[in-house]
């Protein structure tokens, strides 16, 4: 039995930056959980593929979304799963292709608001103040994976949407019923 937070190189790498810079946020409201333990997808359908295809890993939002990787295939790479939100009054949203689009969206550090119309990033207003380890975040991600945060974390979900959402909503139906 491994002590690694989880199965995903890149998920293990964030939780050691994370247990580095304390108890601070870094990227707004994103804290993580331990890897798969929290059942996100419990409340939209109690069909155990359902519930087994998300790995829960964090919060996504300060109000209680949740991140998960949508195992939408039998993939050995965890971390080229796309990146789902489940939005803590409901709704299901693509957020990023992967860990990686997801860690850059986290560089801006911009709020993620879901809805039942999806995933959406919210641009901090002019004066609200950076999460205090943000800086510290961004060089660990240029230094970990040579990565930098876009412009607008949005273009990166609106490139994930294009590719899954239609997919993730057509999966989604199978299971999911409306009361």
């Amino acid at each position: 039995m491994s002590d690694a937070y989880s199965p995903v190189p890149e998920l293990n790498s964030l939780k050691e930056f994370d247990e580095r810079v304390g108890n601070h946020y870094y990227a707004a409201g994103f804290e993580l959980l331990e890897f798969d333990k929290f059942d996100a997808a419990g409340g939209y359908s109690d069909e155990q593929e359902f519930i087994d295809s998300f790995l829960c890993f964090a919060y996504a939002n300060s109000s209680g979304s949740l991140y998960t990787l949508w195992r939408m295939d039998d993939r050995e790479d965890l971390a080229t799963l796309p990146v789902v939100v489940f939005g803590d009054e409901g709704g299901i949203g693509i957020v990023a292709k992967d860990l990686r689009d997801l860690f850059r969206q986290l560089g801006c550090d911009w709020r993620q608001w879901p809805s039942w119309d999806g995933a959406q990033f919210m641009k901090p207003d002019a004066d609200d103040e950076p999460s205090p380890r943000h800086g510290e975040y961004v060089a660990w991600l240029h230094e970990t994976f040579g990565l930098t945060p876009p412009d607008d974390p949005g273009d990166l979900l609106d490139a994930a949407v294009v590719e899954f959402r239609a997919q993730l909503e057509s999966w989604v139906d199978r299971f999911y019923e409306e009361e």
